[in-house]
Order: structure tokens, then sequence, then C-alpha cells
């Protein structure tokens, strides 16, 4: 199948989240009793507070907001890579939302994550709705047939219909000898950079790694070869 696809109609797209509010003590009282509740299936043991455990919340769209969207397109050989950050969620789903509705609505388009269909789609979904943001027709999935729906996945793609285990990017650029996209920080980590060092930058680049090694790995499917730096662009 993947033989078939054109590099130019596929959008790879990586995201990073955090927790809407830095502190658990910041969130509206209506908002703590939900997420008190919430942290009762996701604490690790009986000592861990909702407090403690809200550092995880920004894995959760309904208590957690996007600050980074990173996206790469292929122009020819080269492997565009352009973000969409800052702390006004809206205003960066608003300009992904145009991108996509301009570029990708054909029937031909393609998305493309690892762990996407578990993750970042439906996140970014989830975050539109939220934001009062009519969805693209890329993302707007409700009642289609599964061959209907526009997304792939790297990590679903190498399951091969195992599905018993979670591979992670990191392991699957180790294992293809690629640039490991984990080289400063990884996920669990961006919470803390974001609301104690505001280094939007820092997460910039690092979720624009992640949209390279995904799309390497596509080309790894695909048996062809992997880009060098210089097929890569920044804009």
């Amino acid at each position: 199948m993947l033989d078939n696809i054109k590099c130019e109609n596929v959008l790879f797209l990586d995201i990073e989240t955090v927790s809407q509010k830095k502190k658990y003590e910041e969130l509206p009282e209506n908002f703590k009793t939900l997420w008190d509740h919430k942290a009762q299936f996701l604490k690790k043991n009986e000592f861990e507070t909702p407090n403690v455990v809200y550092e995880r919340a920004g894995i959760y769209a309904e208590f957690g907001k996007i600050i980074c969207l990173s996206v790469g397109f292929f122009n020819g050989k080269q492997l565009r890579i352009k973000s969409f950050a800052g702390d006004d969620e809206y205003k960066l789903l608003e300009d992904f939302a145009n991108l996509l509705n301009k570029s990708f609505n054909k029937a031909e388009s393609l998305l493309c994550a690892h762990n996407g269909k578990e993750f970042d789609f439906p996140f970014i979904a989830r975050r539109m709705l939220v934001n009062g943001i009519k969805l693209p027709s890329i993302l707007n999935i409700a009642g289609c047939k599964p061959w209907e729906v526009k997304h792939l996945d790297t990590m679903e793609l190498w399951k091969f219909g195992d599905y018993k285990n979670y591979t992670s990017l990191e392991l699957l650029t180790t294992i293809f000898n690629l640039e490991t996209p984990k080289d400063d920080i990884h996920g669990n980590r961006v919470n803390d950079v974001y609301w104690n060092d505001h280094d939007l930058e820092r997460i910039v680049t690092y979720c624009q790694k992640d949209v390279v090694a995904v799309a390497q790995l596509f080309l790894k499917y695909r048996g062809e070869d992997v880009l060098t730096n210089d097929a890569i662009t920044f804009v």
C-alpha cells in the first residue's frame, strides 16, 4: 500500500502538549473536582495525590493544551518543516486548520504521525472543538468507514497486525540507525520545560526532530533511501 502513496500527498506531524495550568492549585474548583475523579484511575500507588498526578495532565485533551504542532511535507525530494507554536492555542490550531483546508483537503491527502491514531489526531480534533474551530475534513472522521480515514500511523504500520505491544519512536529510529529525536528532552519533560523555563524554542526543536524521524521511518518502510540533512529545510 505504501508504494502507491505519493510522498507529496502526506503531511507528517507531531504535537507537544502541556497541562492547562502550571499547578493543580490554579485550576478552577469545578476542574479540580473533575481532575480529582480522573486522578483516582491514574495514580500509580495509594500515596499519589491529585496534585502529584497533575504533572501528567497534559496528555489528556480535556485537561491539557497544545503548545507546538510541527509538520513536514515533501516538495520534490526536499522535506520542508514548519511549526505552529505559542501560548495561544487557538491561534496555532486555527493556522494549522487553514493549512489543512488549503493544501491537504484532497481525496488523496493523508496525515501521518507516530501513535497518531491513539494520540495526535484525536487530541488535535478535540482541542479544535474546544476552541470553537471547525474540523477540517481530513480530521472529521465521525461516521467514516475505516478505509475512508486518511490517517497513517508509523507505529501501527510497524505492528503488521500484532496488537500486543507499543513500540516507541526512539526505539524504531535506533534499530533503523536513524538520528534519534530524543537527544535533548523526552516527552515527559515538555511540561516542565514549558511551565518552568518557558523555553518554547527548545520544545519546537524537539517537536521538529520527531517529525523528521516519522518521515524518515516512512521512507524506510517503503525501502527507500532516507533523507540527508541538506534535503531537509525549515520554513
